[in-house]
């Protein structure tokens, strides 16, 4: 919340004060684009009350920065991004990113539910998000968000911006990539955050700001960090491993080849070496805790634990996805660098056969809420002088 004394800094909002870890899940775009009845959110209230039931108290949403800096209040028509997957609409559907953005963070308020923001950049037919063509251009639809939120005083209740999910895939970055491919570890990459994050910091210099992550984890003790004021950092067994290759799934978009092999020889393969699968989950959680030390900056982790795709389907039980997650849940809170923790990357109310079991969340929120913390999510300002 901005302090109202002339010429005084802005204050930290009160949801950093927290010194346990949060337990965050992802709601991405589904928050808004899964509207339709019995899609899971067309009643924003009624998930949010199971959210908390379940023993959450953040999430990390699309706040659609490139739509609102084109027009908050208009109706986008977003084409599909994917047909197999169960996050987001998987047709063609139509959204107004704002009022619902301040109503859904003014219902998380009332609840005592954080709010992380985030963006996919997710495509409408307009294509508006390859307008994007420089660093600038990339902060002005956050700080179009980010201005809209505070005349709305909704700032207080923001945990942190991400602002771009999993920098620098194509898929969610193409206008990055216009003159060939841009590593997050490169000057280019290093450059395009630093300047974007700064126009942001600048601004609104009470709030944490990040990109996330979820590759290129091969280098990092040579990457610079001086733009992140936490490492959101995603991180799946699969993605450790030779699982993927093994089983024969290969996340496409349309072609549902790799499911049918998860469904068909998923399970059997994880029973057959659990230890060998849940070391390389092991890796992960060193590798990000190291550089968590290395660095100084907290870890936030909201896309997890075992394999990245899943839903409910024929063929594909649960019970061995919640196994790898609590398994990831634990080697996460016993490091003390997690500032906030997810379950999954599943834990919404559209994947129902994750969502019906009240008491594995509850076990898990109640395991992360009561870990220690080392070092709480803040922005680099706070933490240099000592602040809450």
């Amino acid at each position: 919340m901005l302090d109202e004394l002339p010429g005084s800094r802005p204050s930290v909002p009160a949801v950093m004060a927290q010194r346990r870890p949060y337990a965050i899940t992802m709601w991405d775009f589904s928050w808004l684009e899964r509207r339709w009845p019995g899609a899971g959110y067309e009643n924003p209230a009624r998930a949010l009350d199971e959210l908390v039931e379940r023993g959450y108290d953040a999430v990390r949403i699309d706040a659609y920065p490139h739509l609102v800096g084109a027009d908050p209040t208009a109706e986008h028509e977003l084409v599909p991004l994917w047909t197999l997957q169960d996050w987001g609409a998987c047709g063609r559907t139509r959204v107004r990113v704002q009022p619902a953005l301040s109503e859904f963070m003014a219902a998380c308020a009332d609840r005592g539910v954080a709010v992380a923001l985030s963006s996919w950049y997710r495509q409408d037919t307009d294509d508006v998000r390859m307008r994007i063509q420089t660093p600038v251009d990339h902060a002005a639809g956050w700080l179009a968000v980010l201005e809209g939120l505070a005349q709305d005083g909704l700032l207080e209740h923001v945990l942190f911006v991400d602002l771009c999910n999993e920098f620098p895939m194509d898929l969610w970055a193409p206008f990055l990539h216009r003159d060939g491919w841009v590593h997050r570890n490169s000057v280019a990459g290093a450059a395009w955050m630093r300047e974007a994050a700064g126009l942001l910091r600048d601004r609104f210099p009470q709030l944490p700001y990040t990109f996330s992550m979820s590759e290129e984890f091969d280098r990092l003790g040579e990457e610079v960090v001086d733009m992140h004021d936490l490492l959101e950092l995603h991180l799946w067994m699969a993605h450790w491993t030779d699982f993927y290759t093994e089983v024969g799934y290969h996340s496409h978009l349309t072609d549902p080849t790799g499911y049918d092999n998860l469904a068909r020889s998923g399970e059997a393969l994880y029973r057959s070496r659990p230890g060998y699968w849940q070391a390389g989950l092991t890796r992960a959680v060193d590798t990000a805790a190291g550089w968590s030390r290395a660095t100084g900056l907290p870890l936030v982790t909201t896309e997890c634990w075992g394999v990245v795709d899943y839903k409910d389907w024929p063929l594909l039980d649960w019970g061995w996805v919640k196994e790898l997650c609590e398994v990831g849940v634990g080697l996460a809170t016993e490091t003390g660098r997690w500032a906030a923790v997810a379950t999954s990357n599943f834990c919404g109310p559209q994947f129902r056969g994750m969502w019906r079991d009240v008491e594995w969340h509850r076990r898990l929120t109640d395991q992360i809420r009561s870990a220690r913390l080392e070092v709480p999510i803040a922005p680099r300002a706070a933490l240099a002088s000592g602040r809450p």
